[in-house]
């Protein structure tokens, strides 16, 4: 298992590039994480909903995902309320508050998904979640060395040197832990160094002293050019300018802003910048505009209205500035979005931004699915466009076209799919990876005024290219006869 002294030390990375080299060196593996907090998610060949980042893991162990990964997953929505997905499907929606007197109730799914996985595979390769240090929750958690102890798995405890303090953050961790969780314990790795790892070694020495004899079992270098998806939002709050080049893509970073992975394959090709705006001020004139998907539809609508975003966007798109919704991003292109049963607070009835003639009703139900569709019509942007756009869909509710707009996409069961405009310019989809096809992202960048070049890149084949890579990083710096012997292999 792979602990950690905070959020955002690299754990989720660590666990797929440590699932990537045991799946190479023949043994079937599969990742776990209890308790998952995060925005970004994943659809399953079962149509249930799983953490991202348990995902790529799954991906790096050469299977498919599956729900009992991620047994438990937390979506925010505000006012420290989350929806509780349990087992892939909403559970409920709970305040914090209540949600730590429900945790006990949880372990049970936690406990089946890990004998489960336990008699299908070799080895399990487990991920906590933020600190097992949290003396305060410690009492009711179900992520770290509740996991840990269930198993009797070994820990090695993670943590990010380019921050500071990874000696005090370490030493600190073991030595809040108690004695049954201490043993569970067997060493450290140190994420994110830069420099002379030799001048690091006497460091090293002195943790292992002040510890007990537990070893480092490897220094982790900074990478600096991994092109593998990020699970924290940390990650957003930290980075808000992507790529480099002249066509330029404004995405607006919604408060709840969920399943910001769909922009990763736009970086797949040179010349294209994506700048994540929190301020219509922000906006100037790009070659076009973004909505992603949200985790709160209507209150990322207000704040939106709030900032002046609603005005600045119908401008620019009556001068030709190329618009694009996902998901939530495609409820608030259109013209109203109903809440009759107050899913996302009080009911309420709110108008979008008017720009596709499209109406949303949101309801109890929520869709997850994978799906495959061509383009509606071959007009437009997708003009010569006659391949496969595969996605997955996770949302709440329900959207109708009307007027004189046009479906984008058909469905291979032929039902209808997302909504363009006459002009081809302003389109909107629930099809989260909708860049992932090469074909499509082209052409819409094409009609942007980007220039072609190099070769039409898959997002699952530069993802498999990066975990091995980082597979390969990892081989080189850490010490796999320790693990290996910690591990019993």
């Amino acid at each position: 298992m792979i602990q950690g002294t905070g959020s955002d030390v690299g754990k989720s990375l660590m666990v797929a590039g440590l699932c990537r080299i045991y799946r190479r060196r023949g043994f079937s593996v599969a990742p776990f994480k209890a308790q998952n907090m995060a925005l970004n998610s994943y659809v399953t060949p079962d149509g249930l909903e799983i953490g991202r980042a348990q995902a790529l893991q799954a991906a790096a162990a050469c299977i498919e995902p599956s729900v009992y990964m991620n047994p438990v997953l937390i979506k925010p929505h505000g006012d420290m309320n989350s929806q509780i997905v349990v087992m892939g499907k909403p559970w409920r929606d709970l305040h914090a508050s209540e949600y730590y007197k429900a945790k006990s109730r949880l372990w049970g799914y936690i406990t089946e998904s890990l004998d489960s996985l336990k008699n299908e595979y070799e080895l399990l390769i487990c991920e906590g979640a933020g600190s097992p240090a949290e003396i305060n929750l410690k009492k009711d958690e179900i992520v770290n060395m509740a996991v840990a102890k269930y198993l009797k798995a070994p820990v090695l405890l993670a943590a990010d040197i380019d921050r500071g303090g990874v000696f005090a953050s370490l030493y600190g961790t073991v030595a809040l832990m108690d004695k049954e969780e201490k043993e569970l314990i067997k060493g450290y790795l140190i994420n994110k160094f830069r420099g002379d790892v030799q001048l690091l070694k006497p460091g090293l020495k002195m943790l292992e002293d002040l510890t007990e004899g537990r070893k480092t079992a490897g220094v982790i270098p900074f990478i600096h050019d991994i092109n593998l998806a990020q699970e924290d939002s940390v990650y957003l709050e930290q980075n808000t300018v992507f790529g480099s080049g002249s066509i330029d893509i404004a995405v607006i970073h919604l408060p709840y802003v969920s399943n910001y992975d769909d922009l990763d394959a736009l970086l797949l090709e040179e010349d294209v910048r994506i700048r994540m705006i929190k301020k219509s001020s922000e906006l100037g004139n790009p070659h076009a505009i973004i909505i992603p998907g949200s985790k709160t539809t209507i209150a990322d609508l207000k704040w939106m209205k709030k900032q002046g975003f609603n005005e600045k966007i119908r401008e620019l798109a009556a001068g030709g500035t190329a618009i694009g919704g996902i998901c939530g991003g495609y409820q608030i292109l259109g013209e109203i979005i109903s809440d009759p049963q107050g899913i996302e607070g009080p009911p309420c009835k709110i108008k979008g931004l008017g720009l596709l003639p499209v109406y949303t009703e949101l309801s109890e139900g929520k869709k997850t699915v994978r799906s495959e569709a061509r383009a509606f019509e071959q007009k437009g942007f997708l003009a010569g466009f006659s391949g496969y756009v595969k996605g997955y869909e996770i949302h709440m509710g329900d959207t109708a076209i009307r007027g004189d707009s046009q479906p984008l996409f058909r469905l291979n069961d032929g039902n209808s799919e997302g909504s363009i405009s006459k002009d081809g310019k302003i389109w909107g989809s629930y099809f989260h990876g909708i860049f992932n096809t090469p074909g499509f992202r082209r052409k819409w960048l094409l009609s942007l005024g980007w220039k072609a070049t190099g070769r039409a890149r898959s997002l699952d084949d530069v993802q498999n290219e990066q975990l091995d890579k980082l597979a390969d990083i990892m081989e080189d710096n850490l010490d796999f006869d320790f693990i290996d012997g910690i591990i019993g292999l």
